[in-house]
């Protein structure tokens, strides 16, 4: 989580790791529903200001500063264009007008959020948090926690940006509005993060703005912790239909993590053969290749040639997942070998499947456990594994991007673990300090022990 406040007067250095000045301000261009950073403003030696492209120089960027792609003698400067506005300049205490609330309330902080590569403007803090970060984020954090041992929560109050359209280039009053243009425009991937960082009813009014397609892929593209409660937050015809458009093993994995009654409520209200898949699924152990995979698959039998092959690859909905391989079954529907699609394209189409297919085939279990499989899919630089039952059925596959999913999952609960660790220790290094200092001024007291 980025804010404005954070990283002005933040170093920026270059590729060789040199400073060439402090952060001053950050640009945006107006034109779109969450705006990107477009320009870095910046003052040199002897507070000269400069300003060059975000996109064409910054390298890397956190609270402790940015980094820059290219040596300084490298950058070429530019100018604020038209369309822009700078952050701290423009937005930054100034008035803005909540007609919802019917009040006049005053932008303390700007909070950012990191996409990838990309950092866009989220919205405006207009609560007491945004006043205290700007006076020292040490004094935010403390006043917070004072505030919570009396039971009381200093809560962000964040006004989103898709909800502020800047009544005149003065830039004197914000007027809010409920405009969610160019929504549609985003990357699914871009709109998740944003919804990740808004509160439920903002999340809320977003999404009802997008289509059943264009919130699936938003839906797929949130963290897990984010996915089980948004669903169940939806209204559950809508939430059971995007269940059912969705990859069966990503839906799998969302309804296994929402509550019996309402998971079962949803699984009713899909369509049978969806839901079937999703059952199916669910009765595999998670963190297995069985809780892992995907039943969306294309098997031909043996004696199928190329040409017919082919024919069913053409018929799979625009929306069927990618298609690394073709699975080949033997006339006992057992699986025996699998085609890849360079293999079709280089073979004569009246040439039968079973004289061209790859038979030795590395595959898992259903009950394998996740690190396993992953690790064996890197190892051989598999785009997709087979999971096969005892009696040589192929039950689904897991693809790379799962194996991905499952080494960042190990990697972010090590990190936590880390985290936690680091965090005790601080308190227990704290109490200690603080049972040393007791005992001493105890005894400068006069008190014995």
């Amino acid at each position: 989580m980025l804010y404005l406040s954070q990283m002005m007067g933040k170093p920026v250095v270059d590729a060789t790791g040199e400073k060439i000045g402090v952060i001053s301000d950050l640009a945006i261009s107006t034109g779109e529903m969450f705006p990107r950073i477009t320009s870095l403003a910046f003052q040199g030696p002897g507070k000269v200001p400069f300003m060059i492209s975000w996109r064409k120089y910054v390298d890397t960027f956190d609270d402790d500063g940015i980094t820059l792609k290219v040596d300084s003698p490298d950058i070429r400067f530019s100018y604020l264009q038209p369309s822009e506005i700078l952050l701290a300049r423009d937005l930054l205490d100034k008035q803005i007008v909540d007609t919802q609330g019917m009040k006049v309330v005053r932008v303390n902080d700007l909070k950012l959020s990191q996409s990838g590569t990309q950092l866009r403007l989220l919205g405006a803090e207009v609560g007491t948090r945004g006043i205290l970060r700007g006076l020292s984020p040490l004094l935010e954090r403390a006043v917070v926690a004072v505030a919570k041992t009396f039971g009381k929560h200093i809560d962000e109050q964040i006004i989103a940006w898709n909800y502020m359209d800047l009544v005149d280039r003065d830039l004197s009053k914000v007027q809010l509005s409920v405009t969610h243009k160019r929504l549609d425009e985003l990357h699914p991937a871009d709109v998740a993060d944003i919804l990740e960082e808004l509160d439920p009813q903002q999340r809320a009014n977003v999404f009802k703005h997008l289509d059943d397609a264009q919130a699936t892929e938003v839906i797929s593209e949130m963290e897990d912790e984010y996915q089980a409660d948004f669903i169940e937050d939806l209204d559950e015809k809508r939430a059971a239909g995007l269940l059912g458009n969705m990859d069966p093993d990503d839906a799998a994995d969302i309804v296994r993590d929402l509550p019996y009654e309402k998971a079962e409520t949803l699984l009713r209200l899909m369509g049978v053969e969806d839901a079937t898949e999703i059952r199916q699924l669910l009765g595999y152990k998670d963190g297995t290749a069985g809780g892992m995979m995907t039943t969306q698959f294309v098997t031909v039998h043996e004696d199928t040639t190329v040409g017919e092959t082919v024919e069913v690859l053409r018929e799979l909905p625009e929306d069927h997942p990618t298609v690394h391989y073709v699975y080949v079954l033997d006339e006992y529907d057992k699986f025996v070998g699998v085609l890849s699609l360079r293999t079709l394209v280089l073979n004569n189409s009246e040439k039968p499947v079973s004289e061209i297919m790859f038979r030795d085939v590395i595959s898992a279990t259903p009950d394998e456990i996740e690190e396993d499989v992953a690790a064996d899919i890197f190892k051989y630089e598999l785009p997709a594994m087979p999971v096969v039952d005892e009696n040589g059925s192929i039950l689904g596959i897991v693809t790379v991007d799962d194996a991905w999913d499952a080494i960042e999952e190990d990697m972010s609960d090590e990190k936590t673990k880390m985290a936690i660790g680091k965090v005790v220790g601080v308190v227990l290094g704290a109490c200690i300090f603080l049972v040393i200092y007791t005992l001493a001024l105890l005894q400068i007291l006069g008190y014995s022990f």
